[in-house]
């Protein structure tokens, strides 16, 4: 399956990029294109800006040398020359002029001018950047979402068999917001970080190539250093996820079983081997937090230390070869600098991209496949005249989803026209699927399915089912008035024929009593009528089609008997005069077809009325002798509206904290670490703004010593970053891994604490409970460690920056911090960009979603109706509005991304000019402006990162809060040792007194109607009776996984619901029809049977000789110490059943359970196995239910059940001579099940 070249695969599993285009129109591709050319100039302006900086630094630079020249009272400037006031020209110790006259404040505001030019054509071309790309994209997208949809609902079953409807679903909104992703905003920001990488490089090659090359020189290392840090950090996950995914596989083992875990008692234990393993997971997080930190370390030092260099040789080519000007320096530096950051920024567009090709290939296969029924299509004959015979001829199939299962439906019969034809059988012999083959939702491999002589391969299909009046076993009704949903059977049908439809199908009455009588919605699925108001509008929808053909698939059996007798009489009402084929569950409502096929395994084996099926004394005379007592029924497990997503209040903080309490000592630490860090950046705006000052010197000497001075200070920055970043990853890695295994295994035991009935709920599934274990206590440890060290690393940032800044400048400072708000907004606005608008789309894009899953969960139903155009067109028309708010969103979008993109230039532009005035007019140091400028800047960027790290601190809290909730959760049945009754001398006297009990998940459906049944200590009392009547639901109540609705269960005299549940397990042993084993040695399984103390090896060979099991173990070759699988599945089931009968052994308990323990097995191991059961069975209370009546002959107490009620019960000389239930089935030999 995988080859070992992942490059291929991954070539082969992607679309290329530029296919993801493949439904631009031409006015997209203009758009796209003058996009492009858009982003190329707005990459350009930021180099831009720094030619204006730098000469603005030259001028800065020569105003503050002639202020210094100026001081002397014997120089005057004259002619833009400085000379004495004697009249002779001044010159320098080279011989040099001195230029003077430098009016700063025109200069500043002719700088002040061009940046706020360059500003306002980046709001202009920024804005149309991203409306262009994201208008573009969403026509794309709203195209391939309806031609992805139009052929999805062209596939034939086939196809969705082998797709489910839930991933279908999550393509249809995922994959293809994955490829929006790909192709709209995204690639503009590509571009034009890109140009901004390129212009950069040109800006400092221009302003001066030898600093340019020495800087680009040292760059591979930071790319090396952000290289190697996502390859170790992409190892060191895999590491521990691998590490993770051990103790997951336990939890899941654990949860799977949770059964045997809690009737063995074996909850502490699995709590700490699940620890166990969270040991190794937790040292590879904490490895991981560490290299992280040492990498980032690594890169701030590099870049200090790279900084040092660039400002050391630069100052070297300003004042010894005076190659180049301060601002030349600058705008050099910074040239490159910039262009190595957005080369950087550039790659998480490559993410997407790379993600959107991935998401298209599923997308693009769908859209590119021909279906092999199309049931759009207008090929194929109408006939004329239809009557009705359909014949089968030697039909060989199997479902396309389940290739290796042949439904060899070896079929060959006619069924006549204007017959009434039932097809009976047990379930999974192929009744169904034939009905499915006249509907022709699949074709057969071999052979075909004629109507009256002509292959349903010939025939148009729509026309095909047009004929055709389905009632299924659950009617699916969609979510619109009665009247609408009738309306689905035929197009253009008038009120009255509805109105005589509802009528022969005994609904009339009932819609009129409806306050909106024909206008009432029916809900979700139908959801707000009951089953036989839901099977009655089916009917009526059938009926309204006319059909010639009826098929009625169990269209009773979920009904209660008062309701199936009113649908039945309105199904015998219209079934006169057409061919109908009718599949029962209960045969009463069959026994006047014309003709009753019986089925067995795929295949028609019988065929005849009812009188003369029943002298065969085949399938069908075993299915009538069961029902005669007992209907079989079919329970249906209703699904109950699961509010999933409950609003959970998100938790707060300090609980969060209090569980980190012992890691207190390395939080501190790593904020101490993070303090330092945060002040790393306000140090440079101050070492970098007393370089710039350095220039103004003019004793040369000096000024090299200034220059070295601050190159070493930078030298010493760098090293001290590098030790405080390690320290804040290291710190928070180790607090944040030992918060999450504390939290994983609290939650653990919090969900091992429940009641059995809490994970029968599909939300508690044994895999979302792992799921949630993994994901919620890893997302947890987002809200603490890391979140506290970026919180104080903006907030030392931002304090150290505003304290330098108000020293220095406090009107300055003013000044600039009116644009604060707006770069923090322009920060705010960055970091929402990335993750990106969806909620808004997805509220849009709801409606249609609704249609689309709607339409694919019951597209069986749509299909019989041949509805799907009209399920097309209603999807196409819900997506008008998600396109609408996409197109404001576009406009909305631009002009936010321009606002945030433009405010830093209108920033500089007010900041600098008022800093030139206060230079002229109150004498401030140049090197102050730059000072305080960049030191408010930078905190600006600072607290726009802090405010992106919100949406994970919020998914945090929000996963921190389900975590509690299940924490806090009270179990209906407390299993800790302290609750309930104990006593000494544990007899074993067990009394079912009138119990009543309905399954929570099942509330529809009582399983014990009033079970009255006792047994004395040693005695042995045997269940009997058809699946689902309750025996092993009065298993589960004595074990207490459930306590019953009304009526009691009685232990030794004392209420069930009051005794200790420890104290009760532990004198039960268990063993079930598939006996669980963990994947331990044999003799770990053994031992499970009493967690209570360790079970010495002798024991262990006892239980094993008493359960038959010693000889078999000491042939293989590590006898106990033999390893069984995951599972069990090295072993057989023989031998995993005597396993479970020793570990019940080693229990030693006063009552044994023996649920269906040898009905899996064959004749050979099963007399085994019942041989050891007896030896077991000595001198204890057993219970036992059993599938073959062998079995149990030998029992004290044998109890006929039938729908959760006691029919008859005594010993098996009393039931035989009664001649009632129990001697029919004993006397026929039928299986029970």
């Amino acid at each position: 399956m995988f080859s070992r070249d992942e490059k291929k695969m991954e070539n082969a599993l992607s679309v290329g990029y530029f296919q993801l285009f493949r439904f631009a129109t031409w006015t997209d591709t203009v758009m796209m294109v003058v996009g492009s050319f858009c982003a190329l100039v707005h990459g350009a302006a930021s180099p831009l800006m720094l030619l204006v900086y730098g000469m603005m630094t030259n001028t800065f630079v020569a105003y503050d040398l002639e202020a210094q020249e100026l001081k002397d009272p014997n120089k005057t400037c004259n002619n833009n020359t400085i000379y004495w006031i004697n009249g002779s020209i001044y010159e320098t110790a080279e011989n040099s002029t001195v230029y003077c006259g430098v009016d700063i404040e025109a200069q500043m505001t002719m700088f002040a001018y061009y940046y706020i030019g360059i500003g306002l054509g980046v709001l202009v071309l920024s804005y149309f950047q991203i409306y262009f790309w994201v208008f573009a994209a969403a026509r794309q997208i709203q195209r391939i979402r309806r031609i992805y949809f139009r052929k999805v609902m062209r596939m034939e079953i086939g196809w969705f068999d082998c797709n489910s409807v839930g991933e279908l679903n999550t393509r249809i909104s995922d994959d293809i917001n994955k490829i929006n992703y790909a192709i709209a905003d995204q690639v503009s920001i590509f571009i034009e970080r890109l140009s901004t990488f390129v212009f950069g490089f040109m800006v400092g090659f221009i302003g001066g190539w030898k600093l340019t090359l020495v800087v680009i020189a040292v760059s591979p290392l930071i790319g090396l250093a952000a290289g190697l840090m996502a390859m170790a950090v992409a190892r060191l996950t895999g590491r521990e996820l691998k590490a993770y995914a051990k103790a997951g596989a336990v939890a899941d083992e654990v949860l799977s079983s949770i059964r045997t875990v809690a009737a063995f008692g074996g909850e502490e234990k699995e709590a700490e081997r699940y620890d166990r393993n969270l040991v190794e997971a937790q040292t590879w997080g904490v490895k991981k937090g560490t290299i992280i930190g040492v990498f980032q370390g690594y890169l701030w030092c590099i870049i200090f230390l790279c900084y040092a260099l660039a400002f050391w040789f630069g100052s070297k080519l300003v004042i010894d070869t005076k190659e180049l000007s301060p601002g030349g320096l600058i705008q050099v530096f910074f040239g490159v600098l910039m262009a190595a950051m957005n080369l950087g920024q550039a790659s998480p567009c490559l993410e997407a991209f790379a993600s959107g090709r991935a998401a298209a290939k599923s997308i693009f296969d769908t859209i590119d496949r021909e279906p092999e029924i199309d049931c759009l299509s207008e090929e194929g004959h109408k006939l004329d005249k239809v009557t009705g015979d359909i014949e089968f001829h030697n039909i060989t199939f199997h479902y396309p989803s389940r290739p290796e299962v042949k439904v060899t439906l070896f079929i060959c019969m006619k069924i006549k026209a204007g017959e009434t034809t039932a097809f009976v059988g047990p379930s999974g012999s192929g009744k169904s699927t034939t009905i499915q083959l006249i509907q022709r939702f699949y074709d057969p491999k071999e052979g075909m399915v004629s109507l009256d002589g002509h292959d349903v391969r010939t025939l148009n299909i729509r026309w095909l089912r047009s004929l055709i009046g389905i009632v299924e076993q659950e009617p699916v009704l969609f979510a619109t008035t009665i009247a609408e949903n009738i309306r689905y059977g035929r197009p253009g049908v008038t009120m009255e024929d509805i109105i005589s439809a509802t009528k022969e199908a005994n609904a009339y009455n009932f819609i009129m009593e409806l306050p909106q009588q024909f206008d009432t919605l029916v809900g979700e699925g139908g959801g707000q009528m009951s089953g036989g108001q839901k099977q009655r509008i089916a009917i009526a929808r059938a009926l309204i089609r006319k059909p010639k053909i009826l098929l009625l698939d169990m269209a009773t059996s979920a009904l209660d008997n008062e309701s199936e007798a009113v649908v039945q009489e309105a199904l015998d009402k219209v079934r006169t005069g057409r061919t109908t084929i009718s599949i029962a569950h209960r045969l009463s409502t069959i026994r006047n077809a014309d003709v009753i096929i019986g089925f067995e395994h795929g295949q028609a084996v019988e065929k005849g009325t009812h009188s003369e099926l029943l002298e065969k004394q085949g399938v069908y005379f075993t299915l009538v002798t069961l029902s005669q007592d007992k209907c079989v029924f079919v329970g249906l497990c209703c699904k109950l509206e699961d509010d999933e997503d409950e609003h959970v209040e998100p938790a707060p903080v300090a609980r969060i904290l209090k569980y980190n309490q012992p890691e207190w000592p390395y939080m501190l630490l790593g904020s101490l670490g993070a303090a330092v860090n945060g002040s790393v950046n306000p140090i440079y705006a101050v070492l970098f703004s007393q370089i710039l000052g350095t220039f103004a010197i003019q004793d040369l000497n000096k000024q090299r010593e200034q220059i070295n001075g601050i190159c070493v200070l930078f030298c010493i920055v760098a090293v001290i970053s590098f030790f405080s970043q390690f320290l804040q990853g290291y710190a928070f890695a180790k607090s944040g891994e030992l918060l999450t295994r504390r939290l994983r295994k609290v939650g653990f035991q919090a969900m091992l604490r429940q009641e059995i009935g809490w994970f029968d709920d599909a939300t508690n599934s044994p895999g979302a409970l792992t799921t949630r274990l993994a994901t919620d206590a890893s997302m947890v440890q987002g809200a603490t460690g890391s979140q506290i060290g970026m919180i104080v690393n903006s907030l030392t940032s931002i304090g150290a920056s505003f304290i330098i800044a108000f020293y220095f400048s406090w009107k300055l400072t003013l000044v600039i911090m009116c644009f604060l708000p707006f770069l923090g907004l322009s920060g705010l606005f960055q970091a929402k960009m990335l993750t990106g608008f969806a909620n808004e789309d997805k509220k849009a894009m709801e409606a249609a979603g609704r249609v689309s899953s709607e339409a694919l969960a019951n597209i069986r139903t749509i299909a019989g109706l041949a509805k799907e155009s009209s399920f097309v067109e209603s999807y196409e028309q819900k997506l008008e509005l998600p396109y609408k708010s996409a197109k404001k969103k576009a406009n909305i979008y631009g002009f936010c991304f321009g606002f945030a993109q433009c405010v830093i230039f209108m920033a500089y532009a007010a900041s600098f000019r008022y800093g030139g005035y206060l230079v002229s007019s109150e004498g401030l140091q140049y090197m102050f402006v730059f000072r305080v400028i960049s030191a408010v800047v930078i905190s600006g960027t600072a607290l726009g990162r802090a405010s992106s790290f919100t949406p994970d601190y919020a998914k945090a809290k929000i996963a921190a809060a389900q975590f509690f909730q299940l924490l806090d959760r009270v179990p209906k049945i407390s299993t800790s040792p302290s609750d309930g009754v104990k006593w000494e001398n544990f007899r074993g006297n067990i009394e079912f007194l009138n119990c009543k009990f309905t399954y929570p998940t099942r509330p529809d459906t009582q399983v014990l109607k009033g079970l009255v049944v006792s047994v004395k200590p040693g005695q042995t009392l045997a269940f009997v009776g058809s699946s689902g009547c309750g025996k092993s639901t009065s298993v589960q109540l004595l074990e207490r996984f459930y306590d019953p609705d009304e009526g009691q269960v009685l232990i030794d005299g004392h209420q069930s619901h009051s005794v200790n549940v420890p104290f009760l397990r532990s004198q039960i042993g268990i063993v079930s029809q598939e006996p669980v084993l963990f994947d331990c040695s044999i003799a770990g399984n053994i031992q499970y049977g009493d967690n209570t103390r360790s079970v010495s090896m002798e024991e262990i060979v006892e239980a094993a000789k008493k359960a038959f099991l010693h000889d078999f173990v000491m042939t293989l070759p590590d006898k106990y110490e033999t390893q069984v699988g995951a599972q069990g599945s090295q072993l057989s089931r023989g031998q995993k059943q005597r396993i479970a009968i020793a570990r019940a052994i080693v229990r030693n308990p006063k009552i044994l359970l023996l649920d269906e323990a040898t009905s899996a097995l064959d004749t050979e191991s099963e007399k085994t196995v019942q041989s050891a059961l007896d030896e077991a069975r000595k001198g204890r209370t057993c219970i036992v239910i059993a599938h073959r009546l062998s079995t149990i002959q030998t029992a004290d107490i044998i109890a006929v059940m039938s729908h959760g009620v006691v029919i008859e019960q005594g010993t098996h000389q009393t039931l035989m001579a009664k001649k009632g239930a129990y001697y029919k089935l004993v006397t026929t030999g039928a299986p029970i099940s």
